[in-house]
């Protein structure tokens, strides 16, 4: 069996072993894969020759499929490691060492590994050993209780805060600047990725304006927590939505000529916030007056930093979406983005598709040296 195409972009080249896993360590794993990596992922060997858990997060991948509890299967395991730039694991604290697979067996065979952990409360800490998903560690951080209309429930957002952008990402970025000190001094080095610590690090932009009395703890109040009119959706006629989101005064004015209300005193001194309500109000009442394509029309090319807000298939066709072929499709025909970001002299490849689990195994095993039956 042959690799399935020869990977290019970026990070070709380097190899990665992802211990398999759920949502942000896979995310990180598609990351790197995406951009050249050869991300070999080791999932359970009773689930060989099913269909891979996710079409999307599991792309990219050659997939090993071996027993993490058999001693003999740890041991063909490490000797991929010893071949490996990275690992990619996100258990919960201690179980990769009980299973003798931990970051000091690792780094003492292979010093100039980079052993990448992805937990939601990070290796130590009271909570080291609880369980949690995104909502519990954007909720710890402050960053849900920011979000929402006041006096009522938080939403449950798109697990993007904490998952992927203060998980996956984070992972991501971790190791790559890892592996590049690894090229510079051939030490290799454990990375701590905890979701709490990456949902923290995005908020850095509220904690800078909180130190500058620039932000009120108070949910809707603020710039860009919805208590801005000129930040923050609008229904319309036919039920969709408008994104207003014209901060600076060019296009709050460029804003104001589109919607007819340039000469309204209402809206002459758009940072007095004892206006913001008056102001949402007949904003409100304006967009009410036309359908979503027709305001998207009248905005169109107008500088003025209002959208459409598209549900996932109208993304897909948008037009400049359509040009920067930001998204593309499965074999199925069902929709997945394209890998970013872009590189001038390294593009990365059209996404390969999720392997059948364990289709790689004897193929990774003889690029060891580890003789099979089917050898």
């Amino acid at each position: 069996m042959t690799i399935d195409a020869s990977p290019s972009g970026p990070l070709a080249g380097l190899r990665v072993v992802e211990l398999g896993g759920i949502g942000p360590g896979p995310f990180c794993g598609m990351l790197l894969a995406d951009q050249g990596a050869d991300v070999i992922r080791i999932d359970r060997s009773t689930e060989a020759g099913k269909q891979s858990g996710h079409p999307v997060l599991h792309r990219n991948r050659r997939s090993v499929a071996l027993d993490l509890k058999d001693p003999h299967d740890v041991d063909t395991v490490l000797k991929i490691i010893d071949t490996a730039d990275a690992v990619i694991e996100g258990f919960r604290p201690g179980v990769t060492e009980r299973l003798g697979l931990g970051p000091d067996t690792c780094l003492a065979r292979n010093p100039k590994l980079v052993y990448g952990r992805m937990t939601g409360w990070g290796q130590n800490g009271p909570l080291a050993q609880e369980p949690g998903h995104d909502l519990n560690y954007i909720a710890l951080t402050g960053a849900l209780g920011a979000m929402g209309a006041p006096g009522e429930v938080p939403p449950v957002p798109l697990n993007l805060v904490g998952d992927m952008g203060g998980g996956g990402m984070l992972l991501a970025l971790g190791i790559t600047t890892a592996m590049l000190r690894a090229r510079i001094d051939g030490r290799g080095q454990v990375v701590d990725a905890a979701m709490t610590d990456g949902t923290a690090v995005q908020l850095a932009l509220i904690h800078g304006l909180l130190a500058r009395d620039r932000w009120v703890d108070e949910r809707a109040s603020n710039m860009f927590d919805g208590g801005a009119p000129f930040y923050r959706n609008y229904r319309c006629a036919d039920g969709g939505f408008m994104a207003v989101g014209c901060v600076e005064p060019q296009f709050y004015a460029a804003t104001m000529r589109v919607l007819g209300l340039t000469e309204d005193p209402l809206f002459a001194q758009q940072h007095n916030r004892e206006a913001w309500t008056a102001m949402a109000d007949r904003l409100a009442d304006l967009f009410a007056t036309r359908t979503r394509d027709e305001w998207d029309a009248a905005f169109d090319m107008q500088g003025a930093c209002v959208s459409p807000v598209l549900n996932f298939d109208e993304a897909a066709v948008h037009p400049h979406n359509a040009f920067r072929a930001t998204f593309g499709k499965l074999g199925d025909g069902h929709i997945q983005p394209n890998p970013a970001p872009r590189y001038s002299d390294t593009p990365a490849d059209d996404p390969r598709p999720a392997p059948v689990i364990g289709r790689h195994t004897d193929e990774v095993l003889a690029e060891i040296g580890v003789v099979t039956a089917a050898s």
